[in-house]
């Protein structure tokens, strides 16, 4: 799970990370408010996407006035704009952030990442912020700083000291660099991230650090212990169906193709999917129903997929151990109630009940296809498909 800017500053202010004071706003009229309350004089307009490369592309701008920032607001809402870090049809722009613009002396980068290799949280810091990191790391990898943390114990002083030498933080306090880290990583492990970047954090004039940018992943398989950000679920750039996937707590992803797949278990959906390739065809989603499903998971499942418009074939492929066979079939079973279902099911099921499963289905009326091998399940797949295009 992604956060917007303003909600990652929200959850650090918690932590006492200085971050500029701002209000973020989904209608235009409120942005003389927002000003307002931000104080008079100048204020940072900020798209609020999820991704970087908005100060090159216009979602980075200035106000002076009340009614400038309503004009920089109204300009920027239900706008598209295109980073090197969006698809290429761009990120509709929902909220915009309205803060304080802060004195500064010096532009940093610092960052809490996973380094999978070690298994730890890994400290990234550069002297230079307010860039693309990614840019500096390739033409200037020694200028990057890793350090690795105890994720029992925490950062050690000395290594906060060694980041504050390399980073030639002579004009803040150790105590204050001290701080800063410590929090930041109370921050990070608390709320189950994956990524905390600060680009830029700045020194101020007043020898304080301030998060300016601020970019939070949260790893979704932790999301069961934080209710707080169920609210944040429905600002996901995600597409209605993976909304509902996620609410019925099923992994998909929308694809291109007009093969619908449903699968047990992740391996078996990309083998799955491999296999529709390799004959010709394209998967429409993956779809992973996992091990234990409910009857309700698999209807729900089965919904989904049916309500791609481009799918014109659905393979499902389950191989039944915890899972059984028959609860896929009465799931599907249920999904067809009502009638309505023209798209044609080819259905693959071996394991637990899958004798039980077939007869199931065998009631079921025309429309579906059983068949016992995959990749006969995948080239009858893959032609009933290029049938009905």
């Amino acid at each position: 799970m992604k956060l917007y800017e303003f909600q990652a500053k929200n959850i650090l202010r918690g932590y006492g990370i200085r971050v500029p004071r701002g209000m973020a706003v989904s209608r235009k009229d409120d942005a003389t408010r927002a000003h307002a309350e931000i104080g008079d004089g100048r204020c940072v307009v900020k798209a609020q996407i999820f991704a970087g490369g908005r100060g090159k592309s216009g979602g980075i701008l200035f106000a002076d006035t009340p009614d400038e920032a309503e004009s920089r607001v109204a300009g920027m809402l239900g706008a598209r704009i295109i980073t090197p870090q969006t698809a290429p049809q761009g990120a509709v722009i929902q909220y915009v952030l309205l803060e304080e613009a802060i004195s500064i002396t010096r532009e940093l980068y610092l960052a809490i990442v996973i380094d999978r290799s070690l298994q730890t949280p890994m400290v990234v810091a550069c002297g230079e912020g307010g860039v693309e990191i990614e840019e500096i790391a390739a033409k200037h990898p020694e200028k990057i700083i890793k350090e690795p943390i105890d994720i029992l114990f925490g950062i050690h002083p000395f290594q906060v000291r060694r980041l504050a030498a390399r980073l030639k933080l002579t004009g803040v306090s150790f105590a204050k660099v001290n701080c800063f880290i410590v929090n930041l990583f109370s921050a990070f492990i608390q709320n189950d991230c994956s990524l905390l970047e600060i680009n830029p954090l700045a020194v101020t004039v007043d020898g304080e650090l301030c998060a300016l940018d601020i970019k939070i992943d949260i790893d979704d398989n932790a999301l069961y212990r934080h209710p707080e950000f169920e609210p944040f679920i429905a600002c996901q750039d995600i597409t209605p169906a993976e909304a509902l996937a996620h609410k019925h707590k099923l992994s998909y992803i929308g694809l291109d193709g007009d093969i619908g797949c449903l699968v047990n278990g992740a391996g078996l959906a990309m083998a799955t999917m491999d296999i529709i390739k390799l004959h010709g065809g394209e998967p429409a989603n993956f779809l992973d129903v996992g091990g234990d499903a409910s009857v309700e998971q698999v209807t729900q499942a089965f919904k989904i997929i049916l309500s791609d418009p481009k799918v014109k074939a659905v393979l499902i492929n389950i191989f039944g151990g915890i899972m059984k066979c028959d609860v896929i079939a009465s799931g599907i079973i249920e999904a067809m109630k009502g009638g309505g279902v023209k798209t044609p099911l080819v259905v693959r099921l071996e394991g637990t009940n899958a004798d039980v499963a077939r007869k199931i289905l065998e009631g079921a009326g025309s429309g579906i296809f059983s068949v016992k091998d995959m990749e006969d399940a995948a080239r009858l797949a893959v032609s009933k498909a290029i049938e009905r295009r």
